[in-house]
């Protein structure tokens, strides 16, 4: 099955990313939200992305327009129900999650394939709450979408491998690298990340180091381009919070417990950039 199609639910930092790498290498996509708000905020994002590369002479003014105009939006989840491929990118929480797939599942066509962005939440769980399983993948993109290399392409339990074949294409279609991945809590990269990010924080509240200190540590002395609270705040402390849940649910190890502070940090709001403070403060 080729992608000719694709419908991205979510336009907040993953969604408008997929959004963007999908119209960029010229498949329509439709992007959804709960409001017009979060969609103007959206695709003023995904333009001001293009604009930078057009600045950069990586992309001309003539492609960024073409690119701009394969992006259509809607506060409905109707417009996506002709979609081949349909990229769930909500909220890291599985209510949230298994009450969208159903939804999801009854209104696409019968031939399209479901995945989801989620970066640690069961593909097999999320697969099961649909009457098409067989067609459910997860496509697990990384943030910045548009820079960002990887994609982990999870197969359910259920997934056929015609589905997976077809999500493997697209991938590569777009300009990523896919790597299959087994369904486990937080699958191959955040099972490594999260807990090293988890452990900066636990030394940020031990007092071993200022938030500068331990992340420029990092970076010279193991060669990482951001440091793990840079990084975190990248994420969202409240992304980097479900993953580290997920994954203490999941393995019942104490190694992965999420550190005091964090959980303090979510509970005080400080989300990150995406709330202008999270371990550093953002204008």
């Amino acid at each position: 099955m080729k992608i000719e199609s694709v419908g991205v639910v979510g336009a907040g930092t993953m969604g408008n990313g997929i959004a963007q790498a999908f119209a960029v290498a010229g498949i329509p996509v439709t992007m959804t939200d709960v409001g017009q708000a979060e969609l103007d905020r959206g695709l003023k994002t995904i333009e001001g992305s293009l604009e930078r590369l057009v600045k950069k002479d990586r992309m001309s003014a003539a492609d960024k327009a073409a690119a701009l105009a394969r992006v259509q939006t809607s506060t409905g989840l109707g417009a996506i129900a002709s979609a081949d491929l349909i990229v769930e990118a909500a909220t890291e929480r599985l209510d949230v999650k298994l009450d969208l797939f159903g939804r999801l599942d009854a209104l696409a066509k019968p031939a399209a394939l479901i995945a989801t962005n989620t970066s640690s939440i069961s593909v097999t769980r999320l697969a099961a709450a649909t009457k098409r399983p067989d067609r459910v993948i997860g496509m697990h993109f990384f943030n910045p979408v548009p820079v960002m290399q990887l994609v982990e392409l999870i197969r359910g339990l259920q997934t056929s491998d015609e589905t997976y074949a077809a999500a493997d294409a697209v991938a590569r279609r777009i300009g990523k690298t896919p790597v299959r991945v087994k369904n486990s809590p937080g699958f191959v990269v955040n099972r490594m990340l999260c807990p090293m990010i988890n452990e900066a924080i636990f030394a940020l509240g031990e007092g071993l180091a200022t938030a500068a200190e331990i992340d420029e540590a990092m970076k010279l002395g193991c060669n990482h381009p951001i440091g793990p609270l840079a990084l975190c705040d990248l994420i969202g402390l409240d992304v980097e919070l479900a993953v580290l849940n997920v994954l203490f649910e999941g393995f019942r190890d104490p190694k992965y417990r999420p550190a005091p502070l964090l959980v303090e940090m979510v509970e005080a709001g400080y989300l990150g950039r995406k709330t202008g403070r999270g371990f550093y403060a953002y204008a």
